[in-house]
């Protein structure tokens, strides 16, 4: 089983250094150079197969500016780095769609549990003119913008027992992010929803406060909860998005080329970055039915989850985001 080297504190000086670099700081030779940060370890797919590949392609096109990469929350976590992206201190991002919908709600909806079907869809979504008026809105709203959006895998159930039906959550206590939409999705889902910080999710599984997780296979992999959970449950109840976003200041601090560049690298490195994604998970599910650390559970009857949510939501979602998850239905 592999683990993941997490990064410890981070120096004052690289922080300083780091954040003198935002919209569009410059080097020594006056070349630009952007910051772009991230929460994920260094050998996390979104990193070695999503910043850095953007990082590497810039530096390729040779455009009169560079981007050094910040993975592990080297530059604050999620919350702030978004506040730094909006007030300009750090140029570029990755974000889940609920992380940002704590600054404009209606994105957060994306996340919500059987909006897509799986990436392909999610992403036929994004690329549509559908897609618009909602980036748009969120551009208005936090001054940042959104670049393309990447696939960070499908979320599924861990705990210890196998959860196939919707009936199988009663009674567990299962830890779920403390944001809007992930708690509808608890909800919607049948599940009791206990909120803990993700950085105190296996002590807190490892000790009992909570009965089980979800989250995709490379996090559930990458942070070791297959020693203190016995079975992975296949639910894909969420398509995962992450979007890549830019300070308004930085944007508007490059030149139409540069522009341009950076535009058509983040979105060439979509499919290798999810390439990455889907290869890591087929070799972490190989691994885990070949050694027994964890029990897959292959036979969820997802169509029930399914029903049960898409049934919920139809009734519970309200305004700008029920028109948004009815619409991502009809997308083909």
């Amino acid at each position: 089983m592999r683990t993941t080297t997490r990064l410890t504190a981070l120096v004052p000086a690289l922080v300083l250094a780091a954040t003198a670099c935002g919209s569009g700081g410059g080097t020594a030779d006056g070349e630009l150079t952007l910051t772009f940060a991230n929460s994920y370890a260094p050998d996390h797919p979104h990193t070695r197969c999503g910043i850095d590949l953007v990082a590497e392609r810039v530096a390729e096109a040779d455009a009169g500016f560079s981007v050094d990469t910040f993975p592990g929350s080297q530059l604050g976590n999620n919350t702030e780095t978004f506040a730094s992206v909006m007030s300009g201190d750090i140029d570029l991002d990755v974000q889940g769609s609920a992380a940002l919908g704590a600054s404009y709600e209606p994105i957060g909806v994306l996340d919500a549990a059987y909006a897509f079907r799986d990436a392909d869809h999610l992403f036929a979504y994004f690329d549509s003119e559908d897609s618009r008026a909602l980036r748009e809105g969120f551009e208005e709203a936090t001054g940042a913008k959104i670049l393309d959006a990447w696939y960070f895998g499908d979320r599924h159930f861990t705990a210890n027992q196998p959860i196939r039906t919707p009936e199988d959550l009663e009674g567990l206590r299962m830890r779920f992010p403390d944001s809007p939409i992930y708690l509808a999705n608890a909800e919607a889902l049948g599940a009791e929803p206990t909120t803990v910080a993700f950085e105190e999710v296996y002590l807190a599984l490892q000790q009992g406060t909570v009965d089980g997780q979800e989250n995709p296979i490379p996090t559930i992999d990458g942070d070791n909860f297959a020693e203190v959970q016995s079975h992975i449950s296949l639910s894909g109840h969420q398509v995962g998005s992450q979007m890549i976003v830019v300070s308004g200041q930085t944007w508007d601090a490059l030149s139409p080329e540069q522009r341009e560049v950076l535009q058509e690298t983040v979105s060439s490195v979509r499919e290798d970055n999810r390439a990455c994604i889907e290869e890591a998970e087929e070799q972490i599910l190989e691994e885990w039915r070949a050694d027994g650390s964890i029990e897959v559970v292959d036979d969820v009857d997802v169509e029930a989850f399914r029903t049960r949510v898409q049934d919920h939501f139809a009734e519970n979602l309200e305004g700008e985001q029920r028109e948004l998850y009815e619409s991502f239905q009809e997308t083909e």
